[in-house]
């Protein structure tokens, strides 16, 4: 690596580094004067104020680094080309016989690396953090109760609803699944006091354990149903470890699916999507398709605005801090508009979700080669 890249390199590092953390309190502070009272209330049971602001907030800086780091990229590459040219660093440079494309390829390969870092961080880091990051500072601990919003398993045909969710139990309060036709044996609907998610272990089935079943009444003495030789709804009847006040209604659908559908899909992996779509008991609408093939568009998308915001910068020989923020700003706004559009249209079925995601890239690709026409030369 030569002086020159060295000096660029570094140059776009301290301004990265400095915008993202300077945008990183601004949201802290912000955030964390809007929720003192629950931050001090949940401090005096885990140790402390600080601990408490410095747990929620640092997965939530891995989650903000995803959402801003296209524009840091962006904001970096023109702040380092803006006070090169302030400074006549460009001007020396290009006297030298140094053309435009070697000055700015550092820029370009740091760009490509700070892409590939934050598909990393969205596929590999956020989807582990994913529990934590669906906590709000009024339930930190996943303790409240949320609202349930009522799912079909479309594998079985029940419609799962119950009045609120507990993340940290993985527990529904007050379960009612309402039962479809075909399986009038039990009635119209499973009513409980609660519900738990068991995972698959062994021979048992992933599903729900209802608890003080109140309808129907006497269901230890109601026969199992399955359909199809798979298990649907197992009572005490035929299935030992169950209790005469329980049954265990066998479901795809997890617990997080269920009670963070939102929360899943925002912050779930590409791969964890595509197994949702393979899942029979799960619907997903066209949000999910277009989000799975935004996954694949976004490095891309993210790497051309350097090729949109460059050569804005250097077409008008940018002296101006302030000028190249305006353009880095005009450029996102734009590209984020554009996105917002073709991603409401696709998750509308106005267009293939397919084309939705790929729309942006597929507008902005020749924007970006007419524009950087001036880095090539």
């Amino acid at each position: 690596m030569r002086i020159l890249d060295r000096y660029l390199l570094r140059m776009f590092v301290k301004s990265f580094v400095v915008s993202f953390f300077s945008l990183t309190g601004l949201y802290i502070v912000i955030d964390c004067f809007g929720n003192l009272d629950e931050f001090i209330k949940n401090g005096e049971r885990a140790g402390g104020l600080l601990q408490v602001v410095t747990d929620y907030y640092a997965v939530r800086s891995l989650a903000f680094f995803d959402r801003v780091s296209p524009l840091l990229a962006l904001l970096g590459s023109i702040f380092t080309v803006t006070l090169m040219q302030r400074y006549n660093e460009m001007t020396a440079l290009l006297a030298a016989g140094i053309s435009v494309p070697r000055i700015v390829s550092p820029l370009i390969a740091a760009v490509i690396c700070i892409s590939i870092l934050t598909t990393g961080n969205r596929e590999f880091v956020i989807p582990t953090l994913r529990d934590k990051l669906a906590h709000t500072p009024q339930d930190l601990w996943g303790e409240h109760g949320r609202p349930l919003r009522p799912r079909y398993d479309n594998a079985t045909g029940i419609l799962l609803q119950g009045k609120r969710t507990f993340s940290a139990e993985q527990r529904i309060e007050q379960p009612k699944f309402r039962l479809p036709p075909r399986h009038a044996s039990f009635g119209k609907q499973l009513v409980a006091e609660s519900a738990e998610y068991r995972t698959r272990t062994g021979d048992r089935p992933g599903g729900y354990l209802l608890s003080g079943v109140t309808q129907p009444l006497e269901i230890h003495a109601i026969p199992s149903l399955s359909e199809g030789g798979r298990p649907i709804v197992l009572t005490q009847a035929d299935t030992q470890w169950l209790q005469p006040d329980e049954c265990f209604v066998a479901s795809e659908v997890d617990f997080e699916q269920l009670s963070a559908d939102r929360h899943w899909r925002k912050f779930a992996s590409t791969y964890e999507l595509i197994s949702g779509l393979q899942n029979p008991s799960l619907d997903h609408g066209a949000n999910v398709r277009v989000t799975i093939h935004a996954r694949f568009v976004q490095p891309f998308l993210d790497i051309s605005l350097i090729f949109i915001g460059l050569p804005l910068v250097l077409a008008k020989n940018g002296r101006n801090l302030f000028l190249g923020v305006a353009l880095c700003m005009g450029v996102m706004i734009s590209r984020d508009l554009l996105v917002l559009c073709c991603h409401s249209l696709g998750n509308s079925y106005l267009i293939s979700p397919a084309f939705a995601a790929w729309c942006p890239l597929i507008v902005t690709i020749p924007v970006a080669i007419f524009l950087s026409e001036g880095l090539r030369r």
